[in-house]
């Protein structure tokens, strides 16, 4: 069973067609009126709420079965459960086009990076008093997924549904034949720049590493564990800032493997330096544990280390997804919503959600299920991420605009890896281009 996000992180939606759509949809919510859209739930009141899981066919009967056994223990809460969208990239339109409508879902299923567009809806609720329960163990859930929930003025719009986390995967065998010692947690960008001169091989089209040069989300976010490692911001307040000294020095780092060394191969979709990686011509990537089931299948030797990093700074990034919750003006939908989602990502149930296919659990407390146990048994490396957690130190913004902002920065390393513009030239041109979006 493998969720829709697997190969993610997916391109995006054409972000200012989007953000135009949320916006135009802003018409009040719990933000507004500062009113607890659950004030005055009943839990004992009949109620349907409806759950879009963003998930494909196999992923999604998994959803309703869970559905099914919330509402035995809570026959008074009916689940309404469907993918929501053809794909989960297809959600944000068509909340966009339920807000507008007044038909969209109590739940829904959203990538990280669509938070800050969600909150400026004015449709979602705000679970700061929720979440801050005790019972509901909060801090159990990595601090970057927590941020991404959050916005920048305190509100929560929604509950994580997925962690994960950018750590580097190798190939055993291209190592042994090239008779270089393993990476490991301490290695510097020098060390793996030069281990990616000496594993790319023309004859047998093997490259040291890759790189997606599409413009996507893939291609934006590669880049911010190195501008955090530098000592660099994405934004500063409402302003680009990650043209600094620290951006231009991160993406040098990149630019020397691609092109003075051409030790990098750099893919223009997204979705071939994976398959390349278990066919054995890419010998690292630079990858999530969404990686993990293909490289499994593919019967590869691999290991995991820990990000290169900068004076021993390993910092990675998350891309945590989202169970958003979404305000009706019914207090008994909100209410109900609330503690389905606290249901659905306890740890006992998440066990049976996250772990059995394959992804990290969403709470610290699970490292000692038995699910975990058969996790780490069966996807070596599991641990390796689950560890990396901890390196996972900042956020992407949670603001309205980073979607723009990340295609101008994506298109901005696509040029540079390509030698096609100086690390200042793009960065400074994507700071321009983005400056506006997030400022609105």
């Amino acid at each position: 069973m493998t969720f829709i996000r697997r190969g993610r992180p997916v391109r995006l939606l054409a972000a200012a067609s989007a953000a135009l759509l949320l916006t135009a949809a802003c018409t009040g919510g719990d933000s507004d009126d500062g009113k607890d859209a659950a004030a005055g739930y009943d839990p004992a009141a009949a109620v349907t709420i409806t759950w879009w899981t963003g998930q494909t066919s196999e992923a999604e009967k998994v959803a309703e079965q869970l559905a099914a056994e919330y509402h035995t223990a809570h026959p008074n809460v009916t689940v309404k459960t469907s993918p929501g969208a053809p794909t989960t990239d297809d959600l944000l339109t068509k909340l966009s086009a339920g807000f507008a409508g007044g038909s969209y879902p109590d739940i829904s299923y959203a990538f990280g990076s669509w938070a800050g567009d969600l909150a400026a809806s004015g449709k979602t609720q705000n679970l700061a008093d929720f979440v801050a329960d005790p019972s509901f163990a909060w801090t159990e859930m990595p601090e970057a997924a927590r941020t991404t929930a959050t916005d920048p003025d305190g509100k929560v719009i929604g509950i994580p549904a997925l962690v994960d986390n950018l750590a580097l995967i190798y190939n055993k065998k291209l190592f042994d034949e090239a008779k270089l010692d393993y990476p490991t947690d301490d290695w510097s960008w020098e060390q793996f720049r030069e281990a990616a001169k000496k594993l790319t091989d023309r004859g047998t089209n093997t490259y040291g590493t890759a790189y997606s040069v599409s413009g996507s989300e893939d291609t934006t976010w590669h880049l911010w564990p190195l501008l955090w490692q530098n000592g660099g911001k994405i934004i500063d307040g409402s302003k680009p800032a990650f043209n600094s000294d620290a951006g231009v020095k991160a993406l040098e780092t990149l630019r020397v493997m691609a092109v003075d060394d051409k030790s990098m191969y750099l893919d223009q979709t997204d979705e071939k330096y994976g398959p390349l990686f278990n066919s054995g011509h890419v010998a690292m990537m630079l990858s999530g544990p969404w990686s993990l089931l293909d490289i499994k299948e593919a019967k590869l030797d691999y290991g995991v280390a820990a990000l290169p990093g900068v004076n021993g700074d390993h910092q990675t990034v998350s891309g945590p997804d989202l169970w958003v919750l979404f305000d009706h003006q019914n207090a008994n939908q909100a209410g109900a919503s609330r503690d389905f989602i606290k249901w659905l990502t306890s740890a006992q149930i998440d066990a049976k959600w996250n772990l059995a296919v394959g992804n990290l659990p969403l709470r610290s407390a699970e490292k000692d299920t038995p699910e975990f146990a058969s996790y780490v048994k069966e996807y070596p490396g599991g641990q390796k991420f689950f560890d990396n957690l901890a390196n996972a130190k900042q956020a992407r913004p949670t603001v309205a605009g980073y979607e723009e902002m990340s295609r101008a920065v994506g298109d901005g390393i696509s040029k540079v890896l390509q030698g096609a513009a100086t690390p200042k030239e793009a960065l400074d041109e994507a700071a321009k281009k983005s400056a506006d979006a997030l400022e609105e």
